[in-house]
């Protein structure tokens, strides 16, 4: 273990400026270097300025990587002894093909570079998606790995650095349109266990305003220091491990189940989703509609009986005041006394749906009785009884000892959507909310008991965003149950548990767009309480989705062909289409018991 410096550079070039921004920007790299930093990043395109017209304008600021510039800030690692990440136009000799690019270069040279994979709308008027994949580079402070910009959007980016042993993940950006620290880049360090250093630019070029707010995000989430707006420099101290080798036993990656993930590798929006599900006449998307999704946070207790009154007095007060027509409740809400589904408590709830013709998730531990096994289970019940039975799939260590782990993903048509169920972990690991929304869920009910932090405030900023973009101050800023529910176009419902001195809460409801403002979402604080949100699910008329919710931009826009190593062969895997029939017949055998 050791402590290294780092610093973060903001800067605002000069669109066409090279030389002056080079200067510029070595001026700041040699100041931080000079400070004691070892590793120090520039933004995005910082030599040449972002805005392109066309590749005619582009081709006259690119060169070859290594080259010049490279060779400029070699100099000055080789001077401090430290490292250097910058972005640029690169021109690649060989094919002539333009790339936003990123160099890593140390005392000894250029250490490795990146090709910008996943193009944000500028880029394809000039370059080529990156064709280097996603790397890890060994240096002697620590694995590290580049991302830029819009990379780093996609949940698959960020894992494939942590699973690939990246302490450090270095991400050079022109980010816009929203109030930084941006809410992607805490939620990418904080699922991954990596360290993220944020080189965002500022200023204003050709009517584009660029957001600033460089950073230095550590592990937990925190703010170890950032800059608003302005040329600068944050800096901070960080731990890293560069001996280490066992990567995968890192508390965000322990409870990875590679064997479920082969589906990361599918791209089941590359064609119209009108066309591609119902293929065949196979699970064809319901129609969806304008309704109402509510959660319910409260301190559950030991006593089953007290909790099912509570779950029904809140159930009903949802349907009857707020109109609610799904309601999800937390984690292990109902009991953490194992249960059959066939149990009256569960009966109880059934009927309590049939009255209201709405639907309710639970959170409850379930027996299986034909083995006897013990799931932490959330539970589907609707006006016709159980919908769907999801088993937590991701368990954490002290879990063990109490349940079996579920190997399925779950998902159920009602007419307000296609909902998907996740739970506890399963939220918290970015590979569940993925599959689900390749499975084209509209809605994800996900059920916590958690004490984690999940969400931070802002103090607002000083950037002139247009309207409606907020840069006053907020207190729930980053929440990373909304990052979950932009990254993968999906409406999230997060019903949380709340202890008696407030741990706990944040639940929320959040929409499939994370930059739609004002937002369409409600978030509580840590008191009982239910939030409730109108979504639509509808879609026009037309060839192609309309909704985003339906459409889902982020999802299609992967680039699934670099994701391999996310995934791993078989596992202990039961049949989805198996555990529902399973269900069935446990729902069947209840209504005749009754």
């Amino acid at each position: 273990m050791k402590d290294i410096q780092v610093a973060a550079i903001q800067f605002e070039p000069t669109l066409f400026d090279k030389a002056g921004n080079i200067d510029r920007v070595a001026e700041l790299v040699t100041r931080a270097a000079a400070g004691g930093a070892k590793l120090i990043t520039a933004p995005e395109m910082c030599t040449t300025g972002y805005c392109f017209f066309d590749q005619h304008e582009a081709e006259r600021m690119a060169e070859p990587l290594p080259g010049p510039t490279t060779e400029r800030f070699v100099q000055i690692a080789r001077e401090h002894h430290c490292h250097i990440v910058f972005g640029m136009p690169e021109r690649d000799e060989e094919t002539g093909l333009l790339y936003n690019a990123a160099a890593l270069v140390g005392p000894d040279g250029l250490i490795g570079k990146h090709r910008k994979t996943h193009g944000y709308i500028a880029e394809p008027k000039w370059a080529a998606p990156g064709n280097l994949g996603h790397q890890v580079f060994d240096t002697e402070i620590g694995r590290v790995a580049v991302l830029i910009c819009m990379d780093i959007h996609f949940v698959e980016t960020a894992r494939l650095a942590a699973v690939g042993g990246a302490e450090v993940i270095c991400h050079l950006s022109n980010w816009l349109a929203e109030r930084t620290p941006a809410p992607y880049w805490i939620s990418r360090a904080y699922e991954n266990g990596c360290y993220l250093i944020e080189s965002n630019r500022w200023g204003l070029e050709r009517g584009v305003q660029f957001s600033g707010g460089s950073c230095i995000i550590a592990p937990d989430a925190t703010i170890l220091d950032q800059i608003d707006s302005g040329d600068g420099i944050a800096t901070a101290t960080i731990t890293v491990d560069a001996p280490r080798t066992d990567w995968a036993d890192r508390p965000a990656l322990r409870a990875r189940r590679p064997e479920l993930y082969r589906q990361l590798q599918i791209n089941s929006y590359l064609w119209n989703p009108k066309d591609f599900f119902g293929l065949y006449g196979h699970r064809g998307l319901p129609e969806g509609k304008l309704a109402t999704v509510a959660v319910a946070q409260f301190a559950p207790v030991a006593d089953l009986d007290v909790n099912l009154a509570t779950i029904s007095r809140l159930f009903s007060s949802s349907v009857a005041e707020r109109g609610a027509e799904l309601v999800v409740f937390p984690e292990l809400s109902l009991t953490t006394r194992a249960v059959t589904l066939q149990d009256p408590v569960v009966g109880h709830l059934m009927q309590a749906a049939t009255a209201a013709s709405a639907w309710l998730v639970v959170g409850l531990a379930e027996c299986d009785p034909a083995d006897g096994r013990q799931y932490n289970s959330m539970v589907l019940i609707g006006p016709d009884g159980i919908e769907a039975v999801h088993r937590k799939i991701h368990l954490r260590d002290g879990e063990h000892a109490l349940f079996d782990a579920g190997s399925a993903w779950t998902y159920a048509d009602i007419p307000l959507g296609r909902v998907g169920l996740l739970h506890g972990d399963d939220l918290l690991l970015p590979e569940s909310g993925r599959i689900l929304a390749l499975n084209a869920c509209d809605v994800i009910a996900g059920s916590a008991d958690n004490r984690e932090r999940i969400m931070l405030g802002h103090n607002g900023s000083k950037v002139g965003q247009s309207y409606p973009i907020p840069t006053g101050p907020s207190l729930t800023h980053w929440h990373h149950m909304r990052v979950r529910a932009g990254e993968n176009n999906v409406y999230l419902a997060f019903a949380n548990t709340v202890d008696a001195d407030g741990g706990g809460g944040c639940s929320g409801v959040f929409g499939p767009d994370t930059f739609a403002f004002p937002r369409s979402e409600q978030v509580l604080a840590g008191q009982e309480g239910v939030a409730a949100v109108r979504i639509d699910t509808r879609d026009a008329a037309s060839v192609y989705p309309s909704n985003v919710v339906r459409r889902k931009d982020l999802v299609t826009m992967r680039l699934p062909h670099w994701y391999g190593a996310l995934s791993g062969p078989d596992g202990p895997v039961r049949d989805a289409d198996k555990l529902f029939e399973d269900w069935r017949v446990q729902e069947s055998s209840h209504a005749a018991i009754s």
